[in-house]
């Protein structure tokens, strides 16, 4: 098979189109959920031609029976380190949702030469010594805490209703009641280690998610629109992009690749 048939056999195969290099995501979830959640949209950049990695933290979805007191925000971290460094990614788009955008801090502060592109979608943003509980309002804070110490004796938080992701479909509401699992509660109270700034030097867009707004995530938004080297896109759906609109939140993240 001579070169250029060789290319448009694998051009057909990925995707991809001639002289087009495939990029590289790594989705990381928020609270409560999974890998998993990432499925939809995790198919449609790959149809694209491009590598996804989805990896689901510890103690969370399909890891549920590894829940310990020992999980911290540090092992979530890592969780993320490990995958760009076992699978020796590099040129990474890192993608955090809601929560997971505190991993998304903690790894472009490990491992940054790995990182090309840093999309904080909804998420937490936390500076050197704050904690995700300093982000959110202190009602929520105890509300929080009163329900880990009820249900668990403060070892997880238990999975809040879909609408407070802003899902209302019948189909996704059964989606989040099926794989939503507790959430442990020690990583919302542990300080961010860092040595610079959240993200450092890397390229970083914040999307908000508009329709409805997540409250909760206001202290973070405020921060980011005070930083001058970030970007601000936004969506018209819930909390939950991923869930709610795959196609819409896709096609932002492609506009990386």
């Amino acid at each position: 098979m001579s070169e250029k048939m060789h290319a448009a056999v694998t051009n057909a195969v990925t995707g991809t189109t001639g002289g087009a290099k495939p990029s590289t995501y790594v989705l990381v979830h928020g609270a409560w959920h999974g890998g998993w959640c990432w499925d939809a949209v995790a198919q449609i950049l790959r149809s694209h031609g491009h590598q996804v990695f989805a990896p689901t933290l510890s103690g969370l979805g399909e890891r549920a029976h590894l829940v310990s007191r020992e999980i911290n925000l540090r092992v979530f971290i890592q969780d993320v380190v490990d995958v760009l460094e076992e699978h020796d990614l590099n040129e990474v788009i890192l993608v955090g949702h809601s929560f997971g955008g505190t991993t998304l801090v903690g790894a472009a502060d490990r491992v940054p030469q790995r990182i090309r592109q840093l999309v904080f979608l909804d998420a937490v943003v936390l500076s050197a010594g704050e904690t995700a509980f300093s982000r959110l309002a202190p009602e929520i804070v105890a509300a929080r805490t009163k329900l880990a110490m009820e249900t668990s004796k403060g070892l997880t938080i238990p999975v809040p209703p879909a609408s407070a992701f802003g899902v209302f479909e019948a189909d996704h509401v059964a989606l989040l009641e099926r794989h939503c699992t507790p959430h442990p509660l020690k990583t919302f109270d542990d300080p961010m280690v860092l040595n610079g700034p959240p993200g450092g030097a890397l390229p970083k867009v914040y999307i908000q998610c508009v329709d409805p707004v997540y409250e909760p995530l206001q202290s973070s938004r405020d921060f980011v629109k005070t930083q001058k080297d970030w970007a601000w896109d936004e969506i018209a759906t819930g909390h939950d992009a991923m869930i709610s609109a795959p196609d819409a939140l896709a096609e932002k993240l492609l506009a990386f690749a």
